[in-house]
């Protein structure tokens, strides 16, 4: 008879891959934000209001300043005991 032992490998596996395709996709996005507003800036023809639109997106998505504290209550940093 096999011992039921609990494996928690595949779980964590699983947990790993689906937070790694979610880190891939926010960095695509990042990148073509980036991109858009680079595009923006270099091209004459693109009117004022879409480089402003530009600038505000990327000042708004990926320059915004986060709290430490903030950080680490989304962390659950404050909910589990610390492990040393």
């Amino acid at each position: 008879m096999i011992p039921n032992i609990r494996n928690n490998q595949d779980h964590l596996a699983e947990e790993f891959r689906q937070s790694e395709n979610y880190l891939l996709q926010e960095s695509r996005i990042a990148l073509l934000k980036i991109q858009s507003f680079q595009f923006a800036m270099k091209t004459p023809e693109v009117g004022v209001h879409y480089q402003k639109e530009a600038e505000t997106m990327v000042r708004q998505s990926l320059l915004n300043l986060v709290p430490n504290n903030f950080v680490l209550s989304e962390e659950g940093f404050y909910t589990r005991p610390l492990g040393n």
